[in-house]
């Protein structure tokens, strides 16, 4: 099952929506950003920016230690709006590609662990959005794809540089070139997922996946994820200086007097972080 109601904050009152098609929903550190545009979450403009606003206030809370993006129950994000796109100039689309990416970047931006929960159809927009995510549960009624070439276009959301990334750029021109639609067993032996369930799981799959991250060395978790993201994009020696700094830079946290006391006093894992 999917998040229930938005959660109250600590003085009782109903936190507010980000925006009427996502909703940001926190409980126990875990925030969900929930796309909610029935019936197929197609990524029209206010679902964009609704996703951009989420991401940016997952990012800024403290209180929110991983992040799980999730479309509900029967569908993830069936990709663009293609009657919405129909009407678009060239022009048009110079200003709202922008904002796609944009959209998406901010997801891939957060530097709290990620996870992306699908159910159903991920394509287009929708994979997109999930390749922003640090993990991938699908349930086993998933398909994903990159269906953008079977409309004479290309992916405009970061398919083309965060699918091969990802899968590599054989397995990543098979998919965009085709425009095929990929099930969930294939999905995770290429890569493009990394677990798979049962439908009704993959909301609590992605909770589990996540959750242990919570009361989490917060800093160190944000260092590490970007040492991986930004040493991907350099060479080895360019990576392994980004690492060092990080490395070096958390010896002025809290929670490294913490990890290190405790363990040194009580041995391994037992350690109660602060997130500071």
């Amino acid at each position: 099952m999917g998040p229930g109601p938005a959660p109250c904050d600590p003085a009782g009152d109903r936190l507010p929506r980000v925006s009427d098609v996502v909703h940001l929903d926190v409980d126990a550190g875990i925030g969900t950003i929930r796309l909610d545009r029935p019936p197929m979450n197609a990524l029209d403009a206010q679902l964009q920016d609704g996703i951009r606003a989420a991401a940016q206030e997952a990012q800024s809370r403290r209180d929110v230690a991983a992040v799980i993006v999730y479309g509900g129950e029967k569908v993830f994000a069936a990709g663009a709006d293609i009657k919405q796109m129909q009407t678009m100039s060239y022009t048009d689309m110079v200003d709202r590609s922008v904002q796609l990416q944009s959209a998406f970047t901010a997801v891939a931006a957060i530097t709290k662990p990620t996870v992306a929960a699908i159910t159903g159809y991920a394509l287009g927009g929708g994979c997109e959005l999930a390749l922003c995510c640090d993990f991938r549960i699908a349930g086993d009624n998933a398909k994903l794809g990159q269906p953008e070439i079977l409309l004479g276009i290309i992916p405009g959301g970061g398919g083309t540089q965060r699918l091969p990334r990802l899968i590599g750029p054989a397995r990543a021109k098979d998919l965009i070139f085709s425009g095929r639609f990929v099930a969930a067993d294939e999905a995770l032996s290429i890569g493009l997922v990394d677990e798979v369930v049962g439908a009704d799981d993959v909301y609590a799959a992605a909770r589990r996946r996540v959750e242990r991250f919570a009361g989490g060395p917060a800093y160190a978790l944000r260092a590490a994820k970007e040492a991986v993201d930004r040493g991907l994009e350099a060479d080895l020696a360019t990576g392994l200086e980004i690492e060092r700094m990080l490395f070096s830079g958390l010896f002025a946290t809290r929670d490294r007097d913490l990890g290190i006391r405790s363990f040194v006093e009580n041995g391994p894992g037992k350690a109660q972080f602060e997130g500071r």
